[in-house]
C-alpha cells in the first residue's frame, strides 16, 4: 500500500501557505492528515484543502508531535525558532526562507538543477530565493552543454514578492492615483503603483542589497560554482503576481543561438515563448499561474560574440517558492527520504 504523510503547513495563511495547499491537492501528494499552522493572530481561521475546511492553529511546542513533513513559509525568525522541535520531532523541514540557505549542512535544492542534494538532507532542505530558482531553471540547461563564465542580472520583481498584504496595497494605491488622492505605503517604504524602485532589502558598503547578494551567493551553492561570476540589479514593479529577469550569458566561447533555443525547448521546467514574427515573449501576466518559467527573446549580444542575453517571466509564489518546495517534496517521497516520525506521546 502506498505511503501517505502526516503534513504541516507552517505559515498557512500567507500567500505561499495558501498556494502550498493549492498544490498539495492538484498535484495529489499522499497526505495522510494535515495540520494549519500560524502566528496567534491568524489562529482560528480556516482554510479549504481537498473540499474540506481545516482550522489553522497558533504553532507551539507540541504542533510537530507525529508529524513527518513540514513545509514553512512563515519567515526565517520563525524558521529559525522552530526548526530544532521539528527535527527532534522526527519531522523533515523543506523552508521557505532564507534562514538556512547558505548553511553548509543543509542543501539548497531545486529538482530540475540539483535533485540528488536533497538525498543528503539532514532534517532540514532550504528551499532558494524566487528570483535564484526562476533564473537558474532557465540557465543552468545551458550551463550544462557549456559552462557558464558570468551572468549579469537585472530582475523585474511583482508585488507578490513581499506577500499577499503587499499584493492588495498595490491595488489600493492604483485605485487612489485614478481617484486622484495620494497614494499611501505601508508594506513597501514607497508607493508601487505607477512606480518602480531598488527592491526594499538593506544595501551593504558597496552598494548591494540583500536579494542581490541572495542570487549570487545561492547560485554559486546550486551550481557548485563557487566562482562563479555573477552580478544582479533588482527592481520592484508594478505587477501584482510573477517576476521577470533580463539575463546577460557569457560562455567561454560563442553559443549558437539556435542551439540555445533548442535545448530550451526541451528543458524541464522551462516553456519557451520565442515568437519573433508577432513581437510575442514572456509576460508575467501569461506566466501568473503557470508552473513553468516562460524563457525567449533569446539573442546574440551585439557586443560580445561569446554573450547570449535572454528574458524570463516566471510565478514567483508557484516556481518560485511553492511549487518548487512541493517538488523537493515528491523527490523525498519517490526516495523513500522522509524518515518515520518518532512516536511522541501527547498530553
Amino acid at each position: 500500500m502506498p505511503k501517505t504523510y502526516r503534513v504541516a503547513v507552517l505559515g498557512a495563511t500567507g500567500a505561499v501557505g495558501t498556494e502550498l495547499l493549492r498544490l498539495l491537492s492538484e498535484r495529489n501528494f499522499p497526505v495522510a492528515s494535515l495540520k494549519l499552522l500560524s502566528s496567534p493572530r491568524s489562529a482560528g481561521e480556516t482554510l479549504m484543502f481537498a473540499g474540506k475546511e481545516h482550522g489553522v492553529e497558533a504553532v507551539g511546542d507540541r504542533s510537530f508531535d507525529q508529524i513527518d513533513l513540514v513545509l514553512a513559509s512563515a519567515g526565517g525568525s520563525v524558521s529559525k525558532a522552530w526548526a530544532d522541535k521539528i527535527v527532534a520531532a522526527g519531522a523533515v523541514l523543506i523552508d521557505n526562507s532564507s534562514a538556512f540557505r547558505m548553511r553548509p549542512d543543509v542543501p539548497l535544492v531545486i529538482p530540475e538543477v540539483n535533485p540528488i542534494a536533497a538525498t543528503q538532507h539532514q532534517g532540514i532542505i532550504a528551499n532558494p530565493n524566487c528570483t535564484t530558482i526562476l533564473m537558474a531553471v532557465a540557465v543552468y540547461p545551458l550551463h550544462q552543454v557549456q559552462p557558464i563564465r558570468r551572468i549579469v542580472a537585472a530582475t523585474y520583481q511583482s508585488a507578490s514578492g513581499a506577500g499577499a498584504r503587499a499584493m492588495e496595497e498595490v491595488k489600493v494605491q492604483a485605485q487612489a492615483i485614478l481617484n486622484g488622492e495620494d497614494p499611501k505605503a505601508e508594506i513597501f517604504p514607497y508607493s508601487l503603483a505607477f512606480n518602480l524602485f531598488p527592491h526594499n532589502t538593506p544595501v551593504n558598503d558597496q552598494g548591494y542589497c540583500e536579494e542581490e547578494l541572495k542570487m549570487v551567493n545561492e547560485t554559486r551553492k546550486i551550481f557548485a560554482a563557487p566562482d562563479l561570476r555573477i552580478t544582479a540589479t533588482c527592481i520592484r514593479v508594478p505587477v501584482l503576481r510573477a517576476h521577470s529577469e533580463a539575463l546577460n550569458l557569457e560562455f567561454e566561447s560563442p553559443f549558437d543561438r539556435a542551439q540555445a533555443r533548442e535545448i530550451l525547448s526541451q528543458a524541464p521546467g522551462v516553456k519557451l515563448v520565442d515568437d519573433w514574427q508577432t513581437n510575442h515573449f514572456p509576460m508575467p501576466s501569461e506566466a501568473s499561474g503557470q508552473d513553468e518559467v516562460l524563457v525567449g527573446r533569446i539573442r546574440q549580444d551585439l557586443s560580445d560574440p561569446n554573450c547570449l542575453e535572454l528574458w524570463l517571466s516566471g510565478d514567483q509564489i508557484r516556481k518560485g517558492a511553492a511549487l518548487n518546495a512541493i517538488q523537493i517534496a515528491e523527490l523525498l517521497v519517490a526516495q523513500d527520504l522522509i524518515r518515520p516520525t518518532k512516536r511522541v506521546a501527547t498530553a
